[in-house]
């Protein structure tokens, strides 16, 4: 089993792992016809590919917006922006490294970028906590969107998070008023916001960073407002039945677009963006851009406003 596929994957594994093989053997053999034999298994690859991914579940869904080499934000970053300048820290008690937040530009753009990064190894996941925010990050997140309100500036979210950190030291900070005070921020926040979720949406964490003028998705995010595995040990008393639970709360991007919930979903490159970040990379750019060039056509109060009957309009059937 190759630990960077997934379980349904494997087949894709193994015909990857047929093609590398045949390229390390020498064309020039009489016996076989190298080129000819890869380029059939590419095709194969190809048609076995699209087959899976026609027939995802919603678990499947989930585990692939949890996938080890799915991008995350800074590789977003490094994909999206022309240019980043990093800032830290909320000014009240410090840097949380679970959000990472700055100045950009996105083509003629000038814009303020906060997203949440899981890390890639276990040194790196610990420093940013598995992207669970403690209340300085979303504080630090709040500093971010006043500094772009003054200046007027966009700001876009790079939405990607378990939940936000349910610790006793987050508690004792002001967890749950550092998330309500983000929504009653960006509620009335007189400048554009795009939000996308480019991994895991998970419940207030994810929102207290995602109350936007237009929210997207990329195709294998997902959003809800708890994990699948949280779902089923509450209502099921065990984690076992996560797949019945993702499958019960609708928390693909198909779904959640079907109920505008969502305003846009970014298709990926065929098997997910982890297998073409390049182009994943490029589509969310031009996502951003285009909703960028729409929103910034408005008048600032008309924005506020619909961005208000946005939100009371959901859950309105």
């Amino acid at each position: 089993m190759n630990p960077n596929y997934l379980d349904f994957e494997q087949p894709i594994a193994d015909l990857l792992s047929r093609i590398e093989g045949l390229k390390l053997v020498d064309p020039n053999l009489d016996n076989m016809n190298v080129a000819s034999e890869i380029q059939g298994l590419e095709e194969e690859l190809n048609f076995v590919t699209e087959r899976l991914f026609s027939r995802l579940t919603s678990w499947q869904n989930a585990q692939l917006a949890r996938h080890p080499l799915r991008p995350h934000t800074v590789d977003y970053i490094d994909m999206v922006c022309d240019e980043f300048q990093e800032l830290h820290g909320d000014r009240l008690y410090g840097d949380d490294s679970a959000i990472i937040g700055g100045l950009a530009r996105i083509g003629d753009h000038k814009v303020v970028l906060i997203g949440q990064e899981k890390g890639r190894d276990v040194k790196e996941k610990v420093a940013r906590n598995f992207a669970m925010p403690r209340p300085e990050g979303y504080r630090k997140a709040a500093r971010l969107m006043k500094m772009a309100e003054r200046f007027k500036l966009p700001v876009i979210t790079f939405i990607d998070t378990p939940g936000a950190y349910p610790g006793i030291d987050a508690e004792e900070r002001g967890q749950s008023v550092a998330i309500a005070e983000n929504l009653t921020l960006m509620s009335s926040l007189k400048t554009p916001i795009i939000s996308a979720v480019i991994g895991e949406g998970g419940s207030g964490g994810a929102l207290a960073i995602g109350l936007c003028d237009q929210l997207m998705m990329l195709q294998y995010s997902t959003y809800s407002v708890i994990s699948p595995e949280g779902c089923a040990s509450i209502l099921w008393k065990s984690a076992e039945y996560a797949q019945d639970a993702a499958e019960a709360m609708g928390i693909t991007a198909p779904r959640l677009l079907d109920l505008g919930l969502i305003d846009h979903m970014i298709i990926e490159p065929l098997g997910g963006a982890h297998r073409n970040a390049k182009e994943a990379g490029a589509m969310l750019k031009h996502a951003v851009t285009s909703q960028l060039d729409e929103l910034l056509k408005l008048d600032i109060d008309e924005l506020v406003e619909k961005r208000y009957q946005k939100f009371r309009a959901i859950g309105r059937f």
